[in-house]
């Protein structure tokens, strides 16, 4: 159960709250710091525990100049506004966020196996089951995240994380437009998951995250990304050309041949390998 001063951010200042008691503010004091669970550009995140609830959190420490100096202080607040109003079992969950004069803090859900990415590195590659499992997981999430008209754009298993029983989680929105979305023309992701219609400029729209979840599949399952080789730009050709010697619903050129979230839940190889707790969520 979330602690009560642990209240989601798009439960503050908005006109349903106005007259209504303020919520506790939070400041770091209000928070025992655990170990370090990993490192980023802007700062690092560690394993926390609110002092009253004695909930388990993950906390998010930005250092405000390096934000600014590296100008992203907007995608910050992109990746708050989204993320905080994104509420499924398959999507990392931001409780809060405060800030001082130099840190800004995202209090996070914490998911106890870390990274897919470390994950896949250690196991090499996952078997069917495991797979059909993550890839059911994260299109349920991203059948989600387009119904509420967002697209993440940078789905890679970096951003992807586990919990303790062993269920995906989507983290990082940094690179999701904002949530009045229209078709896009920026380029963002990283090389290997990047769809054709992004390297050549396209507009492009949700079904960037769908040709992520097909390239996802093929490296769980092999171990490494379809398209990778040597060189950045011959990385880039064999993307635009879909070169692949395997049938796939998902790494189509055409984003409208490409599958939905729906018909890859449904489809029968994720059927045969995958039972889920509970029916899709819509």
């Amino acid at each position: 159960m979330e602690p009560r001063v642990l209240q989601p951010v798009n439960d503050q200042n908005t006109s349903e709250n106005a007259g209504t008691p303020k919520k506790k503010e939070l400041t770091l004091a209000n928070f025992d710091i655990g170990k370090p669970l990993g490192k980023g550009k802007f700062g690092n995140v560690y394993l926390a525990r609110e002092k009253t609830s004695k909930f388990i959190v993950a906390l998010k420490v930005l250092f405000k100049s390096q934000l600014q100096n590296s100008g992203v202080e907007h995608q910050l607040r992109r990746e708050i506004e989204i993320q905080s109003h994104l509420q499924h079992e398959n999507i990392l969950r931001m409780y809060q966020w405060f800030h001082d004069k130099k840190r800004i803090f995202l209090v996070l859900e914490f998911a106890a196996k870390g990274e897919l990415y470390k994950i896949l590195q250690r196991e090499k590659r996952f078997d069917e089951k495991t797979t059909a499992k993550y890839v059911y997981q994260l299109a349920n999430a991203l059948k989600y995240c387009h119904s509420k008209k967002v697209i993440h754009r940078d789905i890679k298993p970096e951003n992807l994380l586990i919990s303790l029983i062993g269920d995906l989680k989507i983290a990082d929105f940094g690179c999701s437009p904002a949530v009045q979305w229209g078709q896009r023309t920026t380029l963002c992701g990283t090389l290997d998951y990047l769809p054709p219609e992004m390297i050549e400029g396209s507009f492009h729209d949700e079904n960037v995250d769908l040709w992520s979840l097909g390239v996802l599949c093929y490296e769980l399952l092999v171990g490494n990304p379809p398209f990778e080789t040597e060189s950045n730009s011959e990385t880039y050709r064999r993307i635009t050309r879909v070169d692949i010697r395997y049938p796939s619903y998902l790494l189509r050129h055409d984003p409208r041949k490409r599958i939905s979230p729906d018909a890859v839940m449904t489809h029968h190889w994720i059927v045969a390998n995958h039972t889920p707790k509970d029916p899709p969520r819509h």
